[in-house]
């Protein structure tokens, strides 16, 4: 097996010697564009001259991401918490590690196996000869991170990027500071910065991140700004993975158990105060439920947050932007539209926006159009199954489509007649946590999928081998064509 850090062609000291010659400065954290590009290029000619091939190396890499969460659990928390003014402890928990640490375990367990080339078929006419896919790290990968889950939004790639033998770049989210500080400091602290490089900085130094030929470019964010991401990358034919967002809608049939469908999205809404790709956006459900509907989940409120203001549980608005864009929904909307599940008013100084549910708005109205990404959460309804079909299906192809009830063939009607990036029945969100499903959008909510497998060979190179055998028939097709070869292709093309 040939050593991880020589290749076979080229002795280790003239690969340093190249790397420090064009690219001298190394660096696990950039703040500037010189900076960034430098580095940008240190890491591009390592992965052409130190390919990461073997699996050792890649496992020790994800051994030391697996060290690096559980030794700074706290001060992760703790700095996604003053980012947000306050997020529950509790939440990053759930939302951020627990999916971290699985992502990484299963990528330990299957990694070996799928990085192995794979014989596949072949037809009777080309035999001996056989087919394999060679799976080969692409090279450099960057990864931008939003501010809302910003520890599982970044460990997520770097667990397929990793696996799949990439070097990375990793732009934190400049609306989260003291988190991506925290964490450009513990990557420094557990990885060469041969193989990660954190990148800090506001939106020009992001733009001028896009602007990089990485090998492959993986953002996750709102459709306008994964527009800019992709029009930048395109100038280099970089391939882009976009995991944006959109109006992820719940489907109700009549044969639901309104209790458990409360209950479910309640949950998915309140969860970081609703800040979550796919939460539930709005609910189809018809019109004789509304009232029921409200009433249970003021009764959720008080059960799962009492006291909200006080709530170690329930987290706040991410900064005072965010806050103002989400009550000018609210502010656009009459009294008699906004029903509240608590008694508490929001706050902009405390950012503490409690959840209310908004009856048939407007289709055309600010929040039926904006991704929500709050605590807001409207009831539209529906006379027949059609038209709330219809009604999603008119719209832009969401990130997430939940479906709740008992009949089989509703929710098969639901399942074949929409299109989403994933779906839920009787559940929300708790697909993103799958690790052997693939996670991403369609149209407008994304393009491209990763976690696990799928993630290991987005980021990978999937080579298709030919191999041929020394006996083979491949000369009974060479020219001249005389009668053998007629009596082939008339046998073939019949």
């Amino acid at each position: 097996m040939t050593d991880n850090n020589q290749t076979p062609n080229e002795p280790t000291s003239n690969v340093t010697d190249l790397v420090q010659r064009q690219a001298p400065k190394v660096l696990s954290t950039v703040n500037t564009i010189d900076d960034m590009q430098a580095q940008f290029l240190r890491l591009q000619i390592l992965s052409r001259t130190q390919p990461i091939n073997d699996w050792v190396t890649r496992e020790t890499q994800l051994d030391n991401l697996e060290i690096m969460l559980s030794d700074n659990q706290d001060s992760f928390a703790k700095a996604i918490s003053a980012d947000f003014g306050y997020r529950s402890e509790s939440e990053t928990q759930f939302a951020e590690l627990f999916p971290s640490f699985t992502g990484i375990s299963h990528a330990k367990k299957h990694g070996k196996k799928w990085m192995k080339s794979q014989r596949v078929s072949i037809s009777a006419l080309y035999r001996p000869a056989h087919n394999e896919i060679q799976p080969q790290p692409l090279g450099v990968v960057g990864i931008m991170v939003p501010w809302n889950y910003p520890l599982f939004l970044a460990i997520g790639p770097m667990i397929d990027a990793i696996t799949a033998g990439n070097r990375i770049m990793i732009k934190m989210s400049e609306a989260a500071p003291q988190f991506a500080q925290t964490f450009a400091d513990a990557i420094a602290r557990y990885f060469s910065a041969d193989m990660i490089c954190v990148v800090l900085g506001e939106v020009d130094i992001a733009a001028g991140f896009s602007e990089l030929p990485f090998d492959h470019l993986l953002y996750t964010g709102s459709t306008a700004v994964g527009k800019k991401v992709m029009a930048a990358a395109a100038s280099n034919l970089t391939p882009v993975t976009l995991e944006l967002g959109g109006k992820s809608p719940v489907i109700v049939l009549d044969d639901a158990n309104l209790e458990s469908v409360v209950n479910r999205v309640m949950m998915g809404k309140t969860l970081n105060a609703g800040q979550t790709c796919i939460a539930p956006d709005y609910v189809l459900i018809q019109r004789y439920y509304h009232e029921q509907f409200i009433d249970l989940a003021r009764e959720w409120m008080v059960k799962h947050y009492p006291n909200i203001e006080k709530n170690p549980d329930y987290s706040r608005i991410i900064n005072g932007a965010q806050f103002k864009r989400v009550q000018g929904y609210l502010d656009a909307l009459s009294g008699d539209e906004i029903h509240e599940l608590t008694d508490v008013k929001s706050n902009i100084e405390t950012r503490l926006m409690p959840p209310v549910i908004v009856r048939e708005p407007a289709p055309d109205s600010e929040v039926m159009q904006d991704e929500i990404f709050a605590p807001i959460l409207p009831l539209m309804h529906y006379e027949t199954l059609d038209d709330a079909i219809q009604f999603v299906n008119s719209r832009p192809r969401p990130l997430a489509l939940y479906v709740f009830g008992d009949s089989h063939r509703g929710i098969e009607k639901v399942r074949n007649n929409t299109v989403s990036g994933g779906l839920c029945i009787n559940e929300v969100i708790m697909h993103v946590a799958q690790h052997d499903l693939p996670f991403g959008g369609v149209g407008d909510s994304g393009t491209g999928a990763y976690h696990g497998k799928a993630g290991f060979e987005r980021l990978s190179h999937m080579k298709p081998v030919f191999v041929q055998t020394k006996l083979n028939g491949m000369n009974l097709l060479l020219p001249p064509y005389g009668g053998l070869f007629k009596k082939a292709m008339a046998l073939f093309l019949k």
